[in-house]
């Protein structure tokens, strides 16, 4: 016997079961449905799709598989980018197909690429284009007999040589990679970079087309339109700016005139920065600049060395070496204007005219310059001709030292505050409390004036407190000394020749027997004191006007008493050896 709610149930079930197919079917046809419009959409993406062709033509290959022969203004295309070309076959089941005649691929309207033929795969999206191919982006050209393009990264490689053309700028190389996105190509092998400014050659090569900035990455050539060379193993080159930096030690020689190294040199608006052991090199005059660091400008040849500058001044046998706090070197015909004045009157020595050298010295008086805002142009002013016609030889050059200077040769030694040195006349103008040093004898004064000739000191000349000391050695502590408002030694083959001491002259000398004992103390003063010399020794004073002497036993002066009035000994601040300067 069936009750109520066993027939209740029998009329559930099939319902229930009814109920849950109808779910699972449609659950089912949802999510087919779901994923073969997703595929259809990836197969859109990828399809090469015919956009134009004047005829097709089928050719069955196999049995699955046939060709779509397409020719007369074909236009393919995939995703946003666009094929053209005069005849194409496509592969539709490979997804390739291959191009020949004016082949043009135009990438989502930026980067446009012609070539004779081209072999188009369309899942990894590569084109392999071969003959006459030309890339352009709006900025840049690059040919190249075969070029391998991605579209997805946006990225080609040749292979076979090319050239890119940037403005002005030309670059060649065996091998070479584009990157558009970045604007970047990397060149390698035989590079040569051609500019109006410059010619790089090297083995790699960065080039950004947006910037124009070169980076190099290994060792590099640069020549300029100036004729100077650059060679660097690292740094970059801004061909829009001018701006550059080169590393690991570059080397720059300015047309065999002058080079300059250092670890980094930086270059900004014709203004060289060396940084790091900074060697800068005048090969015409002669001359070496070391310092940390040392600033060039290009257009008027001027250098500023800092941080520990030395300057040596190369000579056969006794370079000498200057270094100070601060160098600096430029053009005489940049430092000085044009007018010409007479020379103040109050400057003039008449005991200097007298001289044998007088005719030199009239020279040195005639029409002076007026000096631009320059300390001490009264002094300078005296022993400068302007000579508009020589303003390119090598000897319209002069260079100053600031503040602790000091100067080391084998045969002098100097200190001072400032120096002026001019490479047209080879005097050294030593300024504020300067001391020089040759041998046992010592020379100070406000300003000293030493004339070289040939790179051999002529004469020197100390003016105001001139004070003259010579140590006479062992322990006996007793000076020869000579005290005038003005003192001026000559020199012959560099050895002290004559000293002439005039304004209110002094002198003490220690008188010796014919064992070297001293014997006595000489205290003279005169108008004029001529002090003469043979093989490297005294042999003759004159005393000259207004003459008093007095000697004194030496049981009645002891060396220690024997002082003249402002009396200095100052060995302790003498330049012992050049390597000192480096210091």
């Amino acid at each position: 016997m069936i009750t109520k709610t066993s027939k209740s149930l029998q009329l559930f079930f099939p319902l229930a079961l009814l109920v849950l197919g109808c779910f699972v079917a449609y659950s089912t046809t949802s999510a087919l449905s779901k994923t073969a419009n997703s595929f259809g959409k990836t197969v859109l993406k990828d399809t090469i799709k015919i956009i134009k062709a004047n005829t097709l033509s089928l050719k069955k290959e196999s049995d699955t598989n046939s060709l779509l022969i397409l020719e007369g203004n074909v236009v393919l295309q995939q995703g946003n980018t666009i094929f053209k070309a005069d005849k194409a076959i496509k592969n539709d089941q490979q997804n390739t197909f291959e191009a020949w005649g004016h082949v043009h691929i135009n990438d989502a309207d930026t980067t446009n690429i012609y070539s004779d033929h081209l072999k188009y795969f369309g899942n990894p999206q590569v084109a392999n284009l071969d003959g006459n191919v030309r890339l352009t982006d709006g900025q840049t050209t690059l040919t190249t007999p075969s070029l391998v393009y991605n579209m997805i990264t946006n990225t080609g490689v040749y292979k076979q040589g090319g050239k890119v053309v940037n403005q002005k700028t030309v670059i060649t190389s065996k091998e070479g990679e584009y990157y558009r996105d970045v604007q970047d190509v990397f060149f390698k092998k035989n590079v040569i970079v051609n500019d109006p400014a410059y010619h790089i050659t090297t083995d790699s090569l960065q080039f950004n087309t947006a910037t124009r900035i070169a980076t190099f990455l290994t060792m590099t050539h640069i020549r300029d339109s100036a004729r100077r060379t650059i060679d660097t193993k690292d740094g970059y080159y801004n061909l829009k700016t001018g701006e550059a930096k080169f590393g690991q030690r570059p080397f720059i020689n300015d047309d065999n005139k002058s080079t300059l190294n250092a670890d980094d040199v930086y270059l900004d608006d014709n203004i060289a920065r060396a940084e790091g052991n900074a060697i800068a090199v005048d090969s015409v005059r002669g001359t070496i600049i070391i310092a940390n660091t040392i600033f060039q400008n290009r257009l008027n040849e001027a250098i500023l060395a800092t941080q520990k500058p030395v300057m040596i001044i190369k000579q056969d046998n006794d370079s000498i070496y200057v270094a100070a706090d601060t160098l600096f070197s430029a053009k005489l015909s940049d430092l000085f204007e044009t007018n010409v004045l007479p020379p103040p009157t109050a400057m003039a020595d008449t005991s200097v005219a007298a001289d044998s050298s007088g005719g030199a010295n009239e020279a040195m008086r005639r029409d002076s310059i007026v000096i631009k805002n320059r300390k001490d142009a009264r002094v300078i002013s005296q022993t400068f001709e302007k000579d508009l016609k020589a303003s390119n030889d090598s000897t319209d050059r002069y260079f100053e030292a600031f503040h602790n200077v000091r100067i080391y040769s084998d045969s002098m030694q100097a200190v001072s505050d400032s120096l002026f040195y001019s490479f047209r006349d080879s005097t050294f103008r030593l300024y504020k409390d300067p001391v020089v040093w040759g041998k046992e004898s010592q020379i100070t004064g406000d300003t000293i004036l030493l004339h070289t000739k040939n790179k051999q000191p002529q004469w020197m000349e100390a003016f105001k407190n001139g004070f003259m000391v010579s140590y006479l050695g062992g322990n006996s502590q007793a000076y020869n000394q000579i005290k005038s408002t003005r003192i001026d030694a000559f020199f012959t083959d560099g050895n002290i020749d004559s000293v002439r001491a005039k304004g209110s002259p002094q002198r003490i000398y220690f008188l010796q027997d014919s064992d070297s004992a001293y014997i006595g103390v000489h205290y003279v003063t005169a108008d004029l004191m001529l002090f003469h010399f043979a093989d490297k020794q005294l042999y003759k004073v004159a005393d000259i006007s207004n003459v008093k002497s007095t000697i004194y036993p030496m049981k009645e002066k002891k060396p220690t008493e024997a002082r003249l009035e402002g009396f200095r000994w100052l060995e302790a601040k003498r330049p012992k050896t050049k390597y000192e300067l480096f210091e």
